[in-house]
């Protein structure tokens, strides 16, 4: 039994445990006899060519697709051919706009999305793909990570070049671990 179509987007800052909670939801999905399947892009290779893989070491075999418009169509083709009833993205911000179209189809297609990306840019600035896909969202899963200056709350990522905060005209796209990111407060959150 397929289940309803739905639309489900976590978000936060590096940190906050967005990939461990989308292979937790797939997982999930699975135990319940659903055919499942996660996504990533190509991009992303920090941890593994061919798994998502979280900053805590959970894992989880996945399709790598091309983030850009072919790599949308790739995941839209490989969902109908497959027969998934859920599928999972991980990284979205990474891929171009018609992807909020594409999973807003998969969803109301009777596929279960589960989509998860960065909320803001180093700068602060929201990821657009991310901005859109709330709007579309059926459900939200708003996770906030640890403040590394002072341990509260943090909901944004800090970019740092030799351990010192990025200048703003630097590019928005960097894939690094905690080696070039921290997890900020407000408070902390640094773009010179």
């Amino acid at each position: 039994m397929n289940p309803e179509g739905f639309l489900e987007v976590i978000t936060g800052p590096m940190f906050a445990g967005k990939t461990t909670e989308l292979i937790k939801r797939i997982e999930r999905q699975i135990f319940a006899k659903r055919k499942a399947a996660l996504f990533k892009p190509s991009i992303d290779n920090r941890y593994s060519e061919d798994h998502v893989v979280a900053h805590n070491g959970l894992k989880y075999e996945a399709f790598v697709i091309p983030n850009n418009e072919e790599g949308v169509k790739q995941i839209y083709d490989i969902t109908k051919r497959e027969g998934y009833e859920v599928i999972g993205i991980d990284e979205v911000q990474f891929f171009p706009m018609s992807i909020v179209e594409v999973l807003n189809k998969l969803a109301d297609e009777n596929i279960y999305v589960i989509a998860s990306g960065l909320n803001l840019d180093f700068k602060g600035d929201p990821f657009e793909v991310t901005k859109e896909l709330l709007v579309k969202a059926d459900n939200i899963i708003y996770l906030t990570a640890v403040c590394t200056i002072c341990g509260a709350p943090a909901t944004r990522t800090q970019r740092l070049i030799n351990g010192k905060p990025a200048p703003r005209n630097s590019p928005i796209i960097l894939v690094g671990g905690s080696e070039a990111y921290e997890a900020r407060c407000r408070k902390h959150h640094i773009v010179p």
